[in-house]
């Protein structure tokens, strides 16, 4: 055995933060969606078979400040004042909970936060589809209780 870390829930969160230094507005980001205090490691978009979606909030309970916290992350930054700038992850989950879905990460510029989170998740069901050649069950983002 090698010692594989496979995730069984997942949670989405989102934050804005605006500053004039980016590593500012950054951290700001974190603590307006509740993560600040974990060391984030960034994976690719793979979401495991029989991974189940909980909220929020519970999904925050069960981690522990300064441990090592896997998430994808859309981020997108500005130097610009007033910006109109978007990220977004979009989910697709296999109808058939054996096998894997995915979640695609998108970063925009001139989309509003509904344009860019349909994009995100057109693209994780676009890819989902014609990987797996198999249905989706298409979970929106926007009806969790962020």
């Amino acid at each position: 055995m090698l010692g594989i870390i496979v995730p069984r829930k997942v949670f989405f969160t989102k934050g804005v933060g605006i500053h004039k230094e980016e590593l500012r507005s950054y951290e700001l980001a974190l603590r307006d969606a509740g993560i600040e205090r974990f060391n984030l490691v960034h994976v690719s978009s793979i979401l495991p078979p029989r991974c189940r979606v909980i909220p929020r909030k519970r999904g925050l309970k069960a981690l522990d400040p300064g441990g090592i916290t896997y998430c994808v992350m859309a981020r997108c930054s500005s130097p610009e004042p007033r910006r109109l700038i978007a990220a977004s992850v979009g989910c697709a989950i296999a109808a058939d909970r054996s096998l894997y879905g995915y979640l695609s990460e998108h970063h925009a510029f001139g989309q509003s936060e509904k344009e860019a989170g349909d994009f995100a998740e057109d693209l994780a069901a676009a890819v989902f589809v014609f990987r797996n050649k198999r249905k989706i069950f298409h979970w929106t983002q926007m009806n969790t209780d962020l």
